[in-house]
């Protein structure tokens, strides 16, 4: 299917101290053959932790099936791609630890709001028309999934939301104790959130070189070594105030608990969320909550051959979901 490509750089609807204007830099995938009266459903996507947005877009050779946007669009969909605040070719400010979860959300919601209406007007684009029976879901991986579930959980925007490779688990094994004693206060740990974050990364921006034990999110040989390349090339720094708190254990339960839209949980066969059966207990607010464990994958899930089908499960989950209120 021939897609259309809209790029957008928006007013993040943010302001931070000695920061000027703070844009955000997204893009829309559209089908070419939407038509005024058709209800439609668009993707916002938000990529993890030392991603751009091109996570949702992997280029490979003579090959689209590592691109979520154009497998998703080649399905009908509308695909919304969003570089965080600081990442990509969103502004950076120069205080990284000031480009708090709370901030991010913030402006993703604003830049949500701003392209979706634009869509249902159809002013974003001569080449699209007045969406007027759009509705979203909002859709992440990683760190990625924990801000769109902050997202849904403050601003209440979509129909329905996807996290994949997410758990309120976090990953306590990357934790110091003190830190895992802490967790167990959630108020407690998010006051000290800053000084425990530039402890750890020290830097406002890091930059995570693989390791041996992270080359584990590839699975070992299962990921196919053409989307590995590809997956090089989209690489950024971390965001370290919303990386530590993903990192944390129980890091936004308190916001999973009230979720009450319909959630998919995307988690890999090998990924690093924990036990998979216990994922779903911390959206007690759902009356549908989704667990598809994807077979013989790892963390970057658009790695691996099963990606298909996970692009077809979503497919079919996010026509089942009903409108928003």
């Amino acid at each position: 299917m021939e897609s259309i490509t809209i790029k957008l750089h928006v007013d993040s609807g943010v302001t931070l101290p000695s920061e000027g204007a703070l844009h955000i830099a997204a893009e829309v995938w559209a089908p070419s053959d939407l038509e005024r009266s058709s209800e439609v459903t668009a993707f916002v996507a938000l990529p993890g932790g030392g991603m751009t947005r091109r996570y949702f877009d992997l280029m490979v050779e003579n090959d689209d099936s590592f691109s979520f946007a154009r497998q998703m669009v080649a399905r009908g969909f509308v695909v919304i791609l969003i570089d965080h605040l600081g990442i990509g070719e969103s502004s950076r400010p120069v205080d990284g630890y000031a480009v708090t979860a709370e901030v991010v959300a913030k402006a993703n919601a604003h830049v949500t709001e701003h392209i979706i209406g634009k869509l249902r007007a159809g002013s974003l684009s001569p080449s699209l028309p007045a969406l007027q029976n759009l509705r979203t879901i909002g859709i992440g991986h990683s760190m990625g999934a924990m801000m769109t579930l902050l997202q849904q959980a403050q601003y209440q925007q979509h129909a329905a939301i996807a996290l994949l490779g997410f758990s309120t688990r976090g990953l306590p094994e990357y934790m110091p104790p003190q830190v895992r004693e802490l967790s167990q206060d959630p108020v407690a740990v998010r006051a000290k959130l800053a000084s425990l974050a530039r402890a750890m990364f020290v830097q406002p921006y890091p930059v995570i070189k693989p390791t041996g034990q992270s080359g584990g999110i590839f699975a070992g040989k299962t990921a196919d070594p053409r989307g590995t390349a590809a997956l090089k090339q989209v690489v950024d720094a971390l965001l370290p105030m919303c990386a530590f708190l993903s990192m944390i254990p129980g890091n936004v339960l308190p916001e999973a608990r009230q979720v009450a839209v319909p959630v998919f949980l995307g988690v890999g066969e090998f990924d690093m969320v924990g036990p998979t059966h216990e994922v779903p207990a911390s959206f007690p607010a759902s009356r549908d909550v989704t667990l598809h464990v994807i077979p013989e994958t790892g963390h970057s899930h658009f790695l691996f051959p099963s990606r298909i089908g996970l692009f077809d499960r979503l497919a079919a989950w996010a026509r089942t979901v009903p409108a928003a209120r």
